[in-house]
């Protein structure tokens, strides 16, 4: 019987996808720059209900599709389709937001009805004063039913720490913009979202926060992300674009993998039969007489598709280099009581760490806990308050930051790098030339040629690479090496290093990528607090999670407060905090209000129809200091650890 269920269930499930509405269909669509085609006769569907992850090498045209999809751009041919009334948000990877607005107004702006609903009630408490417009603003909050969506729309601004609500748009760091923009697109709750790399700028919480997000909600989304946990976790379906061609795989990332070596290795066979068929075809036409029947005219078209079939090769690279960089000494690099601190955020002190030969240490914590900064202090570019870098005679750095490269106008790529050297020595006498390495990181001969300002972000961000590399480094440190590289360059990039033979630092938001790579951890934990933890990230998140539990189950066990209580006790974000003292001082209105009311039915000589019109709104207020209250003691609960 367990077959036949399996079955059933497995049919119920592909009738239940033929049954979901369609939302969009692309129809052989075109696009190119110049001379330079990005992809031709492109034809796919997204239904409603799928997670699509969209997966291609950089430079062959992820951005300009999601911009065709989101109708920021238009495609030289074919066309895309929408569903009547079909609503869609976009989230680009560098987001135009109105500079003159603030934060809050810049959420405010959307045209959902329920969004203006709460903004006419944040005001209306910040003016209680009128009591009539509160009351309308009250009134509508319960008649949209927007009490929910409040504390939603809360909950996002807390966990993308959107903390400072009246700063300009225009005063906002590049990541702070980027999660602004995902803020207004969780939202708008449009129909279908589409994101491109919607975890780059985000913290590790922030990531899992919203891995877990759309995980749980019946959303569509249709996203270029090179965050492998995040495709892992999040999409039941992946599209890959490679050579032009489509490859749907639905299932999520792991299924992916497994399906994918299974193609490749399918091409590959095909491959090797038509080079031997070519051969055999081959020594046919050579010993043909000029006279062709016509059996032998369709032989001869065959022989040329034959010909095309066995000359086709994929253009994966494997890097296995032997460097031969200087040998580090015993002595590496020595911290001795580091201090540094920007006004009163501190962000580590007296801290204290050498490092050895060969280590490869990753570095994680929220933003703004001073990662960058002890990077920039290791390579000497700022000055630690107090403490000392102590950098062996033999330490050679290379140093991969965030910035990018700027390169000159009417400046190709070759240039670029040998700007910075002409090879790489290897073991035994060999060497690999810049064209060499830029090949190894999937710049072909013509592409090598071509002008940097042609070059996609992603590609900027594996030229940048090979710039540090041709150095020959053996104390590497990687700020952000993931951002806008693609996954087939990410995994080249990790062939790399892990031959790297020298000393490595990475600081990375990439979950996958820093358990590939590194064997230990620096934790960030800000208030100048730094830990070493033996082990990559997901031990670290095993180990987080366990904790947690722990101290969760402790909290349990402790008696619940009253909302009227002592709240200093509280250790609150600086958001939870301001909704706390908020909640405390709605509650107390309400709660008068609620006696004014319960005393007017006593004073009052209200007829019939107002009394039954008083009492529904008894009734409400009723409720509504129950929900507050509850939600104050929700943040009363979470005491000092």
């Amino acid at each position: 019987m367990k077959p036949f269920l399996w079955e059933v269930g497995k049919i119920d499930l592909i009738l239940r996808q033929s049954l979901s509405m369609n939302y969009l269909s692309v129809e052989q669509i075109a696009k190119s720059y110049g001379e330079r085609l990005l992809f031709q006769n492109i034809s796919f569907g997204i239904n409603e209900g799928q997670k699509i992850g969209f997966v291609a090498k950089n430079g062959t045209g992820k951005t300009s599709l999601l911009n065709i999809l989101s109708g920021e751009d238009t495609a030289d041919d074919g066309r895309v389709v929408f569903r009547k009334g079909l609503s869609v948000s976009f989230i680009a990877q560098d987001p135009q937001l109105a500079p003159h607005l603030t934060v809050e107004e810049t959420i405010f702006s959307s045209e959902k009805p329920i969004l203006k609903v709460i903004e006419n009630y944040e005001k209306a408490l910040l003016n209680s004063h009128d009591s009539e417009v509160y009351q309308k603003a009250f009134d509508d909050m319960d008649a949209y039913q927007a009490w929910d969506f409040e504390t939603f729309y809360k909950q996002i601004l807390f966990k993308l720490k959107l903390e400072n609500l009246d700063q300009k748009v225009a005063t906002l760091s590049g990541g702070q913009k980027k999660r602004l923009a995902l803020a207004n697109a969780l939202l708008s709750q449009p129909d279908l979202l589409i994101m491109d790399e919607p975890t780059n700028h985000l913290d590790l919480d922030m990531i899992e926060w919203l891995e877990g997000f759309f995980a749980k909600e019946n959303l569509t989304l249709f996203m270029v992300t090179h965050d492998r946990f995040f495709l892992e976790r999040v999409c039941n379906e992946i599209v890959e674009l490679e050579d032009g061609n489509l490859y749907t795989y639905k299932g999520n990332y792991s299924y992916y993998l497994e399906k994918r070596q299974a193609r490749i290795e399918n091409f590959e066979t095909e491959t090797g039969k038509a080079k031997q068929l070519f051969k055999k075809e081959l020594e046919w036409m050579r010993r043909q007489p000029k006279a062709r029947t016509t059996k032998s005219k369709s032989r001869i078209d065959d022989f040329h598709e034959i010909k095309a079939r066995a000359s086709q090769r994929r253009k994966d690279h494997e890097v296995q280099l032997e460097l031969n960089m200087e040998r580090l000494g015993n002595k590496v690099v020595e911290l001795h009581n580091l201090t540094k601190s920007f006004g009163d955020n501190k962000l580590f002190e007296k801290f204290n760490y050498n490092f050895q030969p060969g280590e490869r240490l990753g570095i994680i914590g929220k933003n703004g806990t001073g990662k960058s900064t002890f990077l920039n202090i290791i390579t000497g570019s700022i000055v630690p308050d107090q403490g000392k870098v102590i950098v062996g005679e033999t330490v050679q750095f290379g140093y991969y930051t965030q910035k990018g490269i700027e390169a000159k106008e009417g400046q190709k790529v070759i240039d670029v790098v040998r700007e910075y050297g002409d090879y790489i020595p290897l073991k035994k006498g060999r060497q690999i030339s810049a064209g060499q390495l830029l090949e190894r990181f999937l710049f072909d001969g013509k592409k090598q040629y071509d002008y940097v300002e042609k070059l996609s972000g992603g590609e900027r961000k594996r030229l940048y690479l090979c710039t540090v590399l041709i150095k020959n480094p053996n104390f590497l440190i990687l700020d952000e090496p993931t951002n806008d590289l693609d996954i087939v360059t990410l995994n080249v990039l990790e062939n790399f290093l892990l031959d790297f033979p020298g000393c490595l630092v990475v600081v990375s938001h990439d979950r996958y990528f820093m358990d590939k790579i590194v064997d230990h951890l620096f934790v960030f934990r800000g208030n100048g607090i730094i830990e070493d933890f033996p082990g990559n990230y997901s031990d670290f998140r095993t180990y987080e999670d366990s904790a947690s539990k722990e101290r969760s189950e402790t909290a349990e066990s402790k008696p619940k407060n009253h909302w009227k209580s002592d709240s200093n006790k509280t250790k609150l974000s600086y958001n939870e905090q301001k909704e706390h003292q908020k909640l405390e001082k709605e509650i107390l209105k309400l709660e008068t209000e609620r006696e004014l009311l319960q005393n007017q039915f006593a004073t009052e000589n209200w007829s019939g129809p107002e009394i039954d019109k008083q009492s529904v709104r008894l009734q409400a207020l009723m409720d509504t200091i129950e929900a507050k209250t509850e939600r104050w003691f929700e943040l009363s609960t979470k005491m000092e650890e």
